[in-house]
C-alpha cells in the first residue's frame, strides 16, 4: 500500500464523505484508524503501508478562508467561515498530525517501523517571517498487524550510492587495529576486514529522501513526485512476483564478492594476532543478483504483485506501478480525480492499457 491521505483541514475537495474536514483533531485521527482497519483486512500479512502525511498548523481566529484553490499549511474549516483554533491547541501551534495518526496507528496494532524524511529541493513558497520555509513531509513505513515483525522489504531495490565512494588508498591505521580488538574483534583472520562495509561503492537506502516536486498541469493541487512512490513498490514488493497461491514474494539470490586485500603486516604488541596494520580492497564490493527464489513450497509460477492505494488522486502510485508490472488498484472518492487518473495512466502508457488494463 503506498497512499497519501488528504491532510487535515488543507483543502475542500468538493464531495461529500470526504476526509480531512473533520471538526477535531482527534476525529480525524479516528477515522484514519478505521480507514487502515479496513487496509488490514485486505493487505497480505507480509505487506507494507508506506503512508505519507504532512502536518497542519493552528489558526489564530483571526481571518477567514475562501481559496479553496491553494494549499496552505494552517487549519483552514470550510470555506467562507471564520478560522477558528483547534481546541487545546494555542493559536500558531503546529498540530502534530502525521505523529498523531501514526501512533494511534501503532496503538491500533500496527508495526511502526520508521519515519522517512521526504525532503523537497523545490518546497511551495510560504509568506511566513517567523519560521522556516516547510521543506519535508513524513512518511511511515508500517507493517501489517499480524506480520509479527516480518515483512517483505527488498533492500537490494532500491540501495544508493555512497556519497564517499570507495577509495583503494585507504588503509587501517595500527590504531583502529588496536581499537577493533577491544572491541571484540581480535579473533579476526589475516586477510579479513573488520569493517567491509565501509569499503562498498554503494549503500543502503538512507531514511532521508530528497525528492524534487513535480509540475502537474491538470485540477489536482496534491500529486506526489513518481519517484515517491516507485522508491515505495521497489522497497515494498517482488520484481520477481509473488505466489498466486499464498501470496509469499520472490526473493533475491544475492552473491557478493569481496576482491582481495592487499596486506601489510603489522608488528608491536598487537602482531601476535595475525592482523593487518595497513590493508586495502584492490577494488569495491560487488552485489549480483544472481537469481530468485520462492519463499514458499506452493510450486507456482510468480504473477505480479498488486499495489493498492486508496486515496489514488490522480493515479500517480497507480501509473508507476504500471510502469514497474504491477498490478495496481485505486480508490478515489472524487469523480473528477477518477477521470484525470484513468487518463494519466492511459497517456503514460497507451498500447498497454488498451489492451484492457483500465476498469
Amino acid at each position: 500500500v503506498v497512499t497519501s491521505p488528504p491532510y487535515y483541514g488543507l483543502r475542500d475537495y468538493q464531495v461529500d464523505g470526504q476526509i480531512g474536514l473533520e471538526s477535531t483533531i482527534d476525529e480525524y485521527v479516528d477515522t484514519m484508524v478505521k480507514v487502515f482497519s479496513e487496509v488490514s483486512r485486505v493487505l497480505k500479512p507480509t505487506g507494507t503501508v508506506w503512508l505519507n502525511l504532512g502536518d497542519s498548523y493552528n489558526g489564530s481566529g483571526k481571518g477567514a478562508w475562501d481559496k479553496t484553490d491553494v494549499q496552505k499549511e494552517v487549519y483552514v474549516p470550510p470555506k467562507g467561515t471564520p478560522v477558528t483554533r483547534v481546541k487545546g491547541l494555542k493559536p500558531k501551534d503546529l498540530c502534530g498530525i502525521p505523529w498523531r495518526v501514526a501512533f494511534a496507528l501503532q496503538a491500533d496494532g500496527w508495526y511502526l517501523r520508521q519515519e522517512i524524511i521526504w525532503s523537497k529541493p523545490n518546497p511551495m513558497p510560504e509568506s511566513v517571517k517567523d519560521r522556516c520555509t516547510k521543506a519535508h513531509e513524513s512518511i511511515f513505513l508500517l507493517a501489517h498487524p499480524e506480520s509479527k515483525g516480518k515483512y517483505y522489504y527488498d533492500a537490494d531495490a532500491v540501495r544508493e550510492k555512497s556519497e564517499t565512494q570507495w577509495n583503494s588508498t585507504q588503509f587501517v591505521t595500527e590504531k583502529r587495529v588496536q581499537r577493533d580488538i577491544g572491541k571484540g574483534f581480535g579473533n579476526l583472520n589475516q586477510g579479513n576486514s573488520a569493517h567491509p562495509d565501509l569499503e562498498r561503492s554503494d549503500r543502503n537506502k538512507r531514511s532521508v529522501w530528497s525528492i524534487s516536486l513535480k509540475p502537474y498541469s491538470q485540477a489536482h493541487f496534491a500529486t506526489f513526485p513518481p519517484e515517491l512512490p516507485r522508491t515505495c513498490i521497489l522497497a515494498g514488493t517482488s520484481e520477481k512476483g509473488v505466489c498466486p497461491d499464498c501470496g509469499l514474494g520472490w526473493i533475491r539470490v544475492v552473491e557478493t564478492h569481496k576482491p582481495p586485500l592487499r596486506q601489510v603486516k603489522i608488528s608491536g604488541p598487537v602482531s601476535g594476532h595475525g592482523l593487518l596494520g595497513g590493508k586495502r580492497w584492490d577494488e569495491p564490493i560487488q552485489r549480483n543478483t544472481t537469481g530468485w527464489q520462492p519463499q514458499c513450497d506452493c510450486g507456482s509460477d510468480p504473477v505480479p504483485p498488486t499495489v493498492l492505494d486508496p486515496f489514488a488522486g490522480a493515479g500517480t502510485t497507480l501509473m508507476v506501478a504500471n510502469q514497474l508490472q504491477r498490478h495496481a488498484i485505486g480508490v478515489e472518492l472524487n469523480p473528477d480525480y477518477q477521470k484525470l487518473g484513468q487518463d494519466r495512466i492511459y497517456d503514460d502508457a497507451p498500447l498497454f492499457n488498451g489492451i484492457g488494463g483500465l476498469a
